[in-house]
C-alpha cells in the first residue's frame, strides 16, 4: 500500500502549499463572488472533459450557494464521448453560443477550468467573458501550462487572461504516482484539489457576505429535517436556473 499512502501524502502536501500560497486568490475569488452575489449577479463555472465534474462541484449542493450556475455541454463532457470531448473543446465558435444561451452579463463572475489551460474553447471563453465585463477567474495548472503550448490561434493560455489565477498545484500530466515499469503515472490531483480551492472561496465568500450585513443564500441538505422545504424556496426563486 505504499503508493496509495504517497499518492494521500501528495495531496497533502499540495494543499498545504496552497494554504501558505494560494490563500489571498482564494480570498480574491471569494470576495468576487460575494460582490456579484450581493449585487444580483451570478456566478457561473465552466469545464470540459473532467473538469466539467469542478463545474457541478458548487452546484446544488449541501452548504453551497444557491446563486451558482455551472455551463454544463453534454458534448464537453464525458457521458456522451469522452474522447470527443477532447476533440469538441478545441473547436473555435463554441463559447460564443454557451456564452449566449447562458445569458452571461456584465457584472457577472466566472470560474473557467482547465488544467492545462491550453484549449480553445476555455481561452475563447475568457477572452468573450472578459470583453463582456465579466470577472474572469482561471482555476489551472500552471506547471503544466507554462510548459505547453496554447492551441489557442492567440498564443494565449488561460491563465493569462484572468482577473484571478487559482493554481491546482499539480504536476506536469496531473498524475502524480509514479510506478517503475508501467511508464506513466497515475493519480491526478486536479480534482480534489480543485474541489478544496472552490469550497475555500465559498467559505470566503459567505464571511465576506455576512462581515458586510448580507445573509448569503446558502443550500440545506436534502437529507436533513426541514431542508427539503429550505430548498424549495430557493428552487421557486431560482427557477430560471438552467440544469436546476
Amino acid at each position: 500500500m505504499d503508493k496509495a499512502y504517497l499518492y494521500l501524502q501528495t495531496v497533502q502536501s499540495v494543499l498545504a502549499d496552497i494554504t501558505d500560497a494560494g490563500l489571498p486568490q482564494i480570498e480574491r475569488l471569494g470576495n468576487a463572488f460575494a460582490k456579484a452575489l450581493a449585487t444580483g449577479h451570478t456566478v457561473f463555472l465552466f469545464g470540459t472533459g473532467h473538469s466539467h465534474m469542478l463545474a457541478e462541484e458548487l452546484f446544488y449542493r449541501a452548504g453551497g450557494l444557491v446563486n451558482i450556475r455551472p455551463v454544463l455541454y453534454g458534448p464537453l463532457m464525458l457521458h456522451e464521448s469522452a474522447s470527443k470531448s477532447t476533440q469538441i473543446e478545441r473547436q473555435p465558435g463554441l463559447a460564443e453560443k454557451l456564452f449566449a444561451d447562458y445569458g452571461m452579463r456584465s457584472g457577472d463572475v466566472i470560474v473557467i477550468i482547465s488544467n492545462s489551460g491550453r484549449n480553445g474553447v476555455c481561452i475563447d471563453m475568457a477572452m468573450l467573458a472578459k470583453a463582456q465585463g465579466l470577472t474572469v477567474a482561471a482555476l489551472t495548472n500552471l506547471n503544466h501550462s507554462k510548459a505547453a503550448a496554447s492551441r489557442h490561434p492567440s498564443g494565449k493560455k488561460l491563465y493569462e487572461l484572468a482577473d484571478i489565477v487559482l493554481d491546482n498545484g499539480g504536476c506536469l500530466g496531473d498524475a502524480a504516482v509514479p510506478f517503475e515499469g508501467l511508464g506513466s503515472n497515475v493519480a491526478p490531483t486536479s480534482t480534489v484539489i480543485g474541489a478544496a480551492i472552490l469550497n475555500a472561496a465559498v467559505c470566503a465568500c459567505v464571511e465576506t457576505m455576512l462581515s458586510d450585513g448580507v445573509t448569503p443564500e446558502v443550500f440545506s441538505s436534502s437529507n436533513v429535517d426541514g431542508g427539503d422545504e429550505i430548498n424549495q424556496g430557493f428552487i421557486e426563486k431560482y427557477k430560471n436556473i438552467r440544469h436546476l
